[in-house]
């Protein structure tokens, strides 16, 4: 991995996405060969935003490569308010190997990594979730193969995890189809550079309104929540929007006969899916939870060695 940061899926090759699962199906067959991998090495995790997953998978993680974390909340940073990004990045390049970063906006994470000389992981902004899809798309590597020319369907809000699933979807030549209501396309920069960029692989990228139209023929169908985290006034109204967009038995039949239900999580069930598809021998969701932690131990082990 050439990249000193990782902040979008885009800053890696398709080869070095390739490197990177590789490395990260090796830890998962044998943890304790790379036991002391990053021995001694810090990594500080930085949450403006909870989460379940990204803190276990990157603490666990570091410690399982020999390294250790610290974890600095909200009150104890609070970005750009109670100390500048500037600053925050010259004190901790001084104590720490690497900077795990899930905040808000993603301008926060450019700004972090043009002034630290350690490496910056992007766990998670408004506009990228790059570690999720890394594991999404590993997880999908173990389960059908080869990737290119699969079809992954990603029903609901254009969000950030709609982001980084187009940009790993171009860069691996799978086709990637957003199916969203009107009003909550993906950010139109981010579909433009993802078209871009699929023009290497012959990958293909759409955004449609008809979810029938979106999954037909998918090879995996992803969902994720209908109201994000900052998003909690709006869930009500957001519920009669979407509620044609749940992933559903009936929706599933229009997918592939061997396609696999997908979800970053946490989910609401009964909303953006029901318990019949979660719960199904379709769904990977929980392997993919675990991919969390081997697909971002291979990331640090390349970042901060």
């Amino acid at each position: 991995m050439k990249a000193k940061d990782f902040l979008t899926v885009r800053d890696l090759s398709q080869e070095e996405i390739l490197e990177t699962f590789r490395i990260a199906l090796d830890m998962k067959a044998d943890r304790m060969k790379y036991s002391e991998a990053l021995k001694g090495k810090a990594l500080a995790l930085i949450f403006e935003k909870p989460s379940l997953r990204t803190r276990t998978t990157f603490d666990i993680g570091i410690q399982q490569l020999g390294g250790y974390s610290l974890y600095l909340s909200p009150a104890e940073i609070s970005l750009g308010k109670r100390e500048s990004v500037y600053d925050v990045a010259k004190n901790l390049e001084r104590m720490v190997q690497g900077i795990m970063i899930r905040t808000f906006g993603h301008q926060i994470v450019v700004d972090m990594a043009e002034h630290s000389s350690v490496p910056i992981i992007n766990g998670l902004t408004d506009y990228s979730h790059p570690c999720q899809a890394m594991a999404d798309y590993l997880t999908m590597h173990e389960v059908k193969g080869n990737l290119k020319g699969l079809k992954l369907t990603y029903v609901g809000d254009g969000n950030n995890v709609a982001h980084s699933l187009m940009f790993a979807g171009a860069r691996l030549g799978v086709n990637v189809s957003v199916a969203c209501p009107p009003g909550f396309e993906p950010n139109v920069i981010a579909y433009q550079q993802a078209c871009e960029d699929a023009k290497a692989t012959g990958a293909r990228i759409e955004i449609t309104h008809d979810p029938v139209a979106g999954v037909a023929g998918a090879d995996a169908v992803y969902t994720d929540v209908w109201a994000s985290m900052g998003q909690e006034a709006e869930a009500e109204q957001r519920k009669k929007i979407f509620r044609p967009y749940q992933v559903n038995e009936e929706l599933m039949k229009h997918a592939k006969k061997d396609a696999i239900f997908m979800h970053c999580l946490p989910a609401h069930r009964g909303d953006e899916v029901t318990d019949a598809v979660i719960d199904s021998a379709a769904s990977v969701v929980f392997q993919e939870a675990e991919n969390r932690l081997h697909a971002q131990k291979a990331i640090m082990y390349q970042l901060m060695r």
